[in-house]
């Protein structure tokens, strides 16, 4: 895994593309060893604002120069972010956590699977899923409140199914009634989302003899282990604390769901 590194970096381009969520480029070598799922920190020019907020890679551009998150405005930090133009300095700490493994994947029917603002770590995955070849097919299924962001962006690389809570468009309720309605059959899940779906999810793994690799999303305070702040319950010892947890920044997000307790 390449060293993490704290970068000050610059801003490309960033657009509102949905109430109070945000659409930014970052050009940055950490472009070059990025993987679907791993996230980086991005610190605020606010001193008050003392920690780091962990935000999920969206995307890399096809050189490998820039990386594309996309996030809610929910706090001061992000509130910062948001007013931040093209060329101006962006400070991030890169790239973090382990990320979706590729190969699991091959020979498979997938299921991609976000929810509200957990959708965008799933589209880079989408990409180089279908650049891999070798998945047997990849069904991108994601879930809104009402209002949709992202979608266009994963047609290229997935056939797509949604749900809006209030059915305005796709399916009227979550992505589980996604899968319902239209009769989708997988042989892998791999999602991203708030805790209740991912719930939803591993219970559906289980009674349907499917795999699931679950991103866990977790307030985080250092993002590098060492504070403790943002573990789960995991079936196993933890060789670093020698309890039943590990720590999400570290040896997550992303996590085989059997092996987690949620």
């Amino acid at each position: 895994m390449a060293q993490k590194k704290k970068v000050v970096a610059r801003v490309f381009r960033q657009d509102e593309i949905a109430t109070d969520i945000y659409d930014m480029w970052i050009e940055t070598d950490l472009a070059k060893d990025a993987k679907p799922g791993q996230f980086i920190s991005v610190y605020p020019k606010n001193q008050a604002t003392l920690l780091p907020r962990p935000i999920s890679i969206c995307e890399v551009n096809e050189e490998k120069t820039m990386l594309r998150i996309v996030y809610r405005v929910a706090g001061q930090g992000t509130a910062e972010f948001s007013g931040y133009h093209t060329g101006g300095d962006i400070t991030i700490l890169g790239t973090l956590g382990n990320g979706f493994a590729l190969d699991k994947a091959d020979g498979k029917r997938v299921f991609l699977m976000g929810g509200g603002i957990d959708i965008p770590p799933m589209l880079q995955l989408a990409k180089e899923l279908k650049a891999r070849g070798k998945a047997q097919s990849i069904s991108a299924i994601l879930g809104y409140r009402n209002e949709l962001f992202l979608q266009e962006d994963f047609k290229p690389f997935a056939d797509l199914y949604a749900a809006t809570e209030d059915g305005s468009f796709g399916s009227k309720g979550t992505v589980m009634d996604a899968i319902r309605d239209n009769g989708l059959e997988g042989d892998i899940i791999m999602a991203c989302g708030p805790m209740p779906m991912l719930r939803a999810i591993k219970k559906f793994a289980e009674d349907n003899g499917m795999e699931a690799y679950i991103s866990l999303e977790e307030r985080m305070a250092c993002g590098v282990g060492a504070c403790l702040g943002c573990v789960c319950t995991t079936k196993e010892v933890d060789h670093h604390s020698h309890v039943k947890n590990a720590r999400i920044c570290t040896d997550g997000p992303v996590y085989d769901a059997k092996e987690v307790m949620i």
